[in-house]
């Protein structure tokens, strides 16, 4: 069993008696200390910029040309915080309670309690930071809701709120360059980590313009590189969002938990042919001011405005009447597949679920802008004018965004959704003080196995990052540098670095020495056809057994017959990506062996021969209710072990939204 350093005591009390007994390295002895943070999203920025504020010397490494450039500034809905400005029941409690439901009873109770309770401090230092957040008429912060929750506590700045809250965290991480505190490297991505004595001493890194592998030295290394949804192909991430990082070290013995533990987002533009390389995310929030629904007579030819009401099946309302639009997204997306694989999709490919937002248009915003305005008795056409204005205002970039991919307005036409591959719950495992299981490795935000479960709740995925940077990490770390004071730098001509380096550039000489037929764009394809098709939405033993042999052949057929142009000493970026495919293949079949052991459903990870009597999720809390962390043993070879769940506030149940 593992340990997962939870502190002793009340679980409401634990956060704070663990920061008043935390050790603590003094100002003098921080700046003799140096710190490596690989990858600067969200969770990267804030935890460079954070360190690098207290005096400590930090390494930024990001394989874009500029922080900002980072896949954080896609997400769109908005931030979770307990500060309960609408009075509508909001507290740490129920946000905590709400996370723990929603991951399915697969999260740490200490560490989402400890999420719930800094929630509110990261908008007070956001605001601070001049992001942007929407507010009501009276200048107060203003909120909408998002799945699997029943008050309004997502603060929002209209549909770009990942890009400002990233601004904002970039800001704060270039004043820290500008002072010197923090060195960037840009264009630079990391290949291995390098092993001293059992600790994380360093990492080899490429710079990706001229080719050359390069050593850095730090007492410790964050990372914080993002999550794998990639290993799919087509998912909601950036093109360049990869797994590399953390599976380098999980190569060198750090435990990968809970990788079947996979979101799929339910509001995605359809997928359109195999020419498309990603998909577009219609953010979550529109669910707060939208009605999914489907034709009921089947084979609809009609357009979706000339189907009358009683034609229509408001399915998540009809079956969730307790949260309706608004059920969380594992839910919802296993809802909007089984609506179209029982024939009620829609569209050309008839994989699609309308997302209809004429009601509020003219009900919800459209009659309070007339009442505002003194209109009486206003026509419809007039209302939809009036709430047209309201949601602009909220959602305006999102409504642009849809129309120029799919030229139809939705304003005027319900759009079309269906759900995608976006967030990733599984990763790195870490304990309380998110640190790894080697010494000195931690790991940030969605690298890590997360404190979600087994399903993220919309608009956690930033609190979680900016929780972890500004307000756990750096007080956690000063328990294992406060040891390290008197360990000089270790010079990067030491052996482990040289042992590390030659084994990378012995990796790349191997794959520009294949000379093959096949692109890296293939094989990469080929692989997210058979992770969508066998540990996609639903996951059955005989579809993942048949993935695992598939996987095996294709990496045998990718190590003989990859084709990769150019050479090593230039700018590659199909270098680059070869790479990446190379770990997404080996991560693929760690995922489809971790989704055959769980037998059983619990959030997104949906095993068709556990489910209840309506097609629920159904969990086996007496046989799986711990994290399952794997360690690389060999080729094809991993062994499990076990972190025990352990709850004293919530009781364990079948979850329920109706």
């Amino acid at each position: 069993m593992l340990d997962s350093k939870i502190p002793a005591g009340p679980l409401e009390k634990k956060w704070t008696d663990y920061k008043g007994h935390c050790k603590l390295v003094n100002p003098a002895n921080k700046r003799k200390l140096e710190i490596i943070v690989v990858g600067t999203g969200l969770a990267g920025a804030s935890a460079a910029a954070a360190l690098a504020e207290q005096g400590y010397k930090v390494k930024a490494f990001c394989f874009q040309d500029s922080p900002r450039r980072a896949h954080s500034i896609a997400a769109q809905g908005g931030i979770n915080a307990a500060k309960n400005y609408q009075n509508d029941g909001d507290s740490v409690f129920r946000l905590f309670y709400d996370t723990i439901k929603g991951g399915d009873y697969r999260a740490r109770e200490g560490n989402v309690h400890r999420l719930a309770e800094v929630s509110a401090n990261i908008i007070d230092q956001c605001v601070a930071q001049g992001v942007p957040f929407a507010r009501e008429y009276g200048g107060l912060l203003n909120n909408r809701s998002f799945g699997g929750t029943q008050v309004k506590r997502t603060f929002y700045a209209a549909g770009q709120t990942g890009q400002q809250l990233l601004i904002g965290a970039y800001q704060a991480l270039e004043r820290q360059v500008a002072l010197g505190n923090v060195t960037m490297y840009s264009r630079h991505e990391m290949l291995d980590v390098v092993i001293v004595d059992g600790k994380a001493r360093g990492i080899i890194a490429r710079d990706l313009i001229s080719g050359k592998l390069e050593r850095y030295f730090g007492h410790a290394v964050l990372l914080c590189s993002g999550g794998y949804g990639n290993v799919f192909y087509l998912s909601t991430n950036a093109m360049g969002s990869n797994v590399t990082a953390a599976w380098k070290a999980h190569k060198r013995g750090a435990y990968f938990a809970n990788p079947c533990f996979t979101q799929i987002h339910p509001t995605c533009i359809p997928v359109t042919g195999d020419h498309q390389s990603k998909l577009t995310l219609m953010s979550e929030s529109l669910r707060n001011d939208g009605r999914i629904w489907v034709p009921k007579k089947k084979d609809e030819t009609r357009r979706p405005n000339e189907i009358p009401e009683e034609e229509r099946d408001y399915y998540l309302e009809r079956r969730y009447p307790a949260f309706g639009n608004l059920v969380p997204r594992d839910v919802a997306s296993r809802a909007a597949k089984e609506r179209c694989d029982a024939g009620d999709g829609v569209g050309t490919t008839k994989q699609a679920v309308y997302l209809d937002f004429r009601h509020n248009l003219i009900n919800k915003y459209g009659r309070t802008e007339a009442s505002k305005q003194g209109i009486v008795e206003p026509d419809e056409t007039t209302l939809v004018a009036l709430g047209k204005e309201v949601v602009k205002e909220e959602y305006g970039n999102l409504f642009d965004m849809y129309e120029k991919i799919t030229g139809e307005n939705p304003y005027e036409i319900p759009m079309r959704i269906y759900p995608a591959v976006h967030y990733t719950m599984g990763g790195l495992w870490v304990d309380y003080e998110l640190m790894t299981n080697i010494p000195g490795l931690y790991s940030l935000g969605e690298a890590n196995f997360s404190d979600h479960g087994a399903n993220r709740l919309g608009a956690s995925a930033l609190m979680q990052g900016l929780a972890d940077g500004y307000f756990v990490l750096p007080y956690t770390i000063g328990n294992y540098l406060s040891d390290e004071i008197a360990t000089k730098p270790i010079p990067t001509t030491h052996e482990a670095f040289t042992t590390t380096e030659n084994a990378v550039n012995e990796r790349i000489n191997k794959l520009m020495g294949i000379r093959g037929k096949q692109s890296v764009e293939s094989f990469h394809k080929r692989l997210g056809k058979i992770m969508w098709e066998r540990c996609g939405m639903a996951r059955n033993a005989q579809g993942l057994e048949q993935a695992i042999r598939e996987i095996r052949d294709l990496k045998d057929e990718f190590w003989r017959d990859v084709r990769i142009p150019g050479s090593i000493d230039e700018l590659n970026a199909e270098l680059d990506k070869a790479g990446r495919v190379a770990d997404f293949i080996e991560l693929g079949e760690l995922m489809c062996i971790d989704a055959l052991h769980r037998k059983e459903s619990c959030g997104g990870h949906f095993r068709e021969e556990h489910q209840t009597p309506e097609g629920e999720a159904l969990r086996r809390d007496d046989e799986f209710m711990y994290v399952a962390a794997w360690a690389l043993k060999g080729e094809h070879d991993w062994e499990l072990n076990k972190e025990e769940l352990k709850y004293e506030l919530v009781k364990p149940s079948q979850r329920s939204y109706k």
